[in-house]
């Protein structure tokens, strides 16, 4: 599962994280990636999450979006920008890695999970926005496919990336994808957008985003052939407020232990 919960932006944080667990917490994912992912001195988001489902949580603090200075609103005091990872299995590393941007801090989240059957490497991330960096974001995208992608042909399990990559694949930045993109597994018709005019808090002005699926699941398949066999957009509004500017994208992935 991959998710933009919007941090602490537009004044309804209190009222939108109960949401946010409680579509998790329906869910299951075994994995989760978070972007715009709050950190505060001693836990995160992410920690909330994972403490909520039993599992284990990671998190980097990241400049992108950049925080507001000042604050907006008396609960970004003092917050910091990451990414997250909620997982099932113990995870036993994670880096930061660092993403080409002009003037701001962005990086990613790299981390290897314990899966019984061997090792997952999962990469979580989210990219430049702004139409006159368009090429920053190309850029930007083809690093986190170069850290999903190395070595990969040597492990079992997929490697997997969970992104906010604020383009869909009809757009520049996504026309040389090199993974395979877990919503070919959607069901025909679905609607695909994941920042939408459905949701009232998706912002209108992001002109090259709005309406489009901008949010990722890619993986490649590892030696044991995994492919992604069901995928979705979740929709829910608890209590008829949305948890996020964003629509969470969920995927199964699976695999044959004998390669079939």
């Amino acid at each position: 599962m991959t998710w933009n919960t919007w941090w602490r932006f537009g004044g309804n944080w209190a009222e939108r994280e109960p949401g946010i667990l409680q579509l998790v917490e329906e869910q299951q994912p075994d994995l989760l990636g978070i972007q715009e992912c709050w950190g505060e001195e001693g836990r995160t988001q992410a920690d909330v999450i994972a403490e909520a489902l039993g599992f284990h949580a990671a998190f980097v603090p990241v400049g992108l979006p950049p925080v507001p200075d000042p604050a907006e609103y008396a609960e970004q005091e003092g917050v910091t920008m990451g990414l997250g990872l909620v997982s099932r299995w113990p995870i036993t590393r994670v880096l930061r890695a660092s993403l080409p941007s002009d003037g701001r801090e962005n990086a990613a989240l790299l981390a290897r999970v314990a899966h019984p059957e061997g090792p997952l490497r999962v990469v979580v991330g989210a990219t430049s926005w702004e139409p006159d960096r368009v090429v920053e974001t190309t850029l930007q995208v083809n690093y986190l496919q170069r850290l999903v992608r190395e070595d990969a042909s040597t492990r079992a399990l997929p490697s997997i990336l969970l992104a906010d990559l604020n383009y869909d694949r009809t757009q520049q930045p996504l026309k040389g994808l090199l993974l395979l993109d877990a919503w070919d597994a959607a069901e025909h018709d679905t609607d695909p957008r994941t920042l939408s005019s459905t949701n009232r808090f998706a912002p209108a002005e992001a002109v090259d985003q709005y309406d489009r699926h901008i949010d990722h699941i890619l993986y490649t398949p590892g030696y044991l052939g995994a492919r992604a066999h069901r995928t979705w957009i979740v929709r829910d509004e608890p209590g008829g407020l949305p948890p996020s500017d964003h629509y969470p994208v969920v995927t199964e992935i699976g695999w044959s232990t004998r390669g079939a």
